[in-house]
Formats: C-alpha cells, structure tokens, sequence
C-alpha cells in the first residue's frame, strides 16, 4: 500500500525552519504542523518562538496552543494529536509539513521509539519537582544506568518524567524501531557556529523588545509556579531566575545566548544519527529546496 507523503523540516534553533515551512507550504498546496514540546502551550508565545499570524502568510498552522501550561503534554499526545492533523490534511487532498525543534516527537512519527505506555503522575512530579536538576539526574542513574547514559542531564522535563515511567515500570523501556505511515523527506538546515550565534543574539533581542519579560511576568501572576516555568526551560527558566533577583538582566541574556548554543549542539547530534536527512546549507537555496520537493512528490516540470 502506498504511504501518505510527509514532509518535515529539521535544524538547530533560530535555523529558519519554520519559514522555510511556510515558503514551502505556499508552492505545494500544504499546512503546517508543529512539532515543538513549547509551543503546545496556551501563552507560552514569545519564549517558545511561536510563528505569528503575521508570519503564517495564511498558511494553516496545527497543534499551536493545544494545551493548559499546567498540564504536561507528553509524546503520546502529540503522536495523537498530530496523527489526527495529519488525517485531516490529507483528506483535504493537501501537504502536511513538519516542522520544529522537538525531535523526538519527528521519531515517534517516523516510527523510530515509541512512547511508554505510562500516564502523567501528579502526585510523584509535585515530589520531583523540589529536587534540584543535578539530584533528579543522580536518582535516575541510581534507578537506571542505562537511561542517565543516552539522556539529556540538564533536561528538567526530560529528567522527570524517566523517572516517573521507572516508578511505574522499573525502567525506561529500550526504543523499539516500528515501520511509519508515513513516506518522509526530511529536509535538514545547516548554519554556520558564528553565524548561529549572531541569530540566536538577534532573536533575543528583538524578543525582549516585543514584551518577552512581561510574558513571563504575566504567566507567573496567573498562577504558574516558578518551577513550571523553570522546567520549560531557556528563556523561560532565566527569566524567571531574572525576576525573582537571582541574576542581573545582563546575566540573563548571556545564560539564554549561552544555553540556546549548547542546545542547537545537542540538536545536530540528535539529528546526525538520522542518515535520511537531505541537508541545505544555511542560507537556504530555496530553488534547490523546491527541486528536491518536486522529485520527492513526482512533480514533473
């Protein structure tokens, strides 16, 4: 049976992945789903990066402001979610593309893991949640050595809930590959260190500008505990940190630069293990981009 045709868009952060989403989506008759652990998240808009109205250009945008911050949204929801969006785009005889920086969620839909079949535990994440994230890694390589390997350490979100699927199963199970729905061409952007980090500094700024503090303030008077904020991490976990007077302004604008780069790092070695990627220098040749497109869709000129 022949597989729905799928296109994702994967890169480090402040890459342009989701403008190249848009520009693409505009040529092939095609709608946007998000892949992006933040930007699930009612009011989390400019720390998480969200595309505006502005920037969607009319293009159909999917799985944005999909959940209650206080609610953790968990790779299950979003492989049912984004499976529904997928349905649904296709039925409309459109393109769905994929794009943004959560990758595992592109894994899951590639078939490459699969989620643990463990619900969110409220109580247990209320009790981690007081540990510092050098405690909650420690714990978990106490529990499962062979998790704390492969895991991100100073990934909060990350950190709990493998040790709430331990608490439930006894272990973090081991990946299993399955076949996807889906025919993927993933279309990979590549950018140069330098040029990464002039972006990043740009991103901020014009960020701050447009009220990215006052985001954050707004949310924390709404009733989101500072440890949600802090566990969203980057710019929401050092703004917080700025607000209760833990750092300087300046502090915090170098934290953000600083763990935006480690970050990207950590992307590209994630993205690196995936050989099916078709990589495009940074700035993209969209030209080229698009023949790739139409070879992958049996386009004929």
């Amino acid at each position: 049976m022949k597989k729905p045709k799928i296109i994702s868009i994967v890169g480090p952060t402040a890459s342009g992945k989701s403008a190249l989403a848009i520009d693409l989506a505009l040529i092939f008759n095609s709608e946007v789903i998000s892949a992006d652990s933040r930007q699930v998240y009612l009011g989390l808009d400019l720390g998480s990066g969200k595309v505006t109205t502005e920037e969607m250009k009319g293009v159909p945008h999917h799985l944005l402001d999909v959940a209650d911050v206080n609610h953790t949204y968990t790779g299950a929801d979003f492989i049912k979610d984004a499976n529904s969006a997928i349905s649904d785009i296709l039925n409309r005889e459109k393109l769905p593309i994929i794009a943004g920086g959560t990758f595992f969620y592109l894994e899951l839909l590639k078939g490459g893991s699969q989620t643990a079949p463990v619900e969110p535990n409220p109580a247990l994440r209320a009790e981690l949640e007081q540990l510092s994230d050098g405690q909650l890694f420690a714990k978990l390589n106490n529990l499962d050595p062979e998790r704390a390997q492969n895991i991100d350490s100073q990934n909060r979100r990350r950190l709990i809930r493998a040790l709430e699927i331990i608490n439930s199963l006894g272990k973090v199970p081991v990946p299993s590959k399955t076949e996807s729905n889906y025919d993927f061409l993933s279309i990979g952007i590549k950018i140069d260190k330098d040029l990464l980090k002039q972006r990043i500094e740009q991103r901020l700024n014009e960020r701050l500008e447009k009220g990215m503090v006052e985001e954050v303030e707004n949310l924390l008077k709404s009733g989101i505990p500072p440890l949600r904020l802090h566990d969203l991490g980057l710019e929401y976990r050092y703004i917080t940190e700025y607000l209760e007077g833990k750092i300087t302004y300046e502090e915090m604008k170098e934290k953000i630069v600083i763990k935006s780069l480690q970050f990207a790092k950590r992307q590209y070695t994630w993205l690196k293990r995936d050989k099916s990627i078709i990589w495009f220098d940074f700035p993209v040749d969209f030209n080229e981009v698009e023949g790739v497109v139409k070879n992958f869709l049996a386009i004929k000129e």
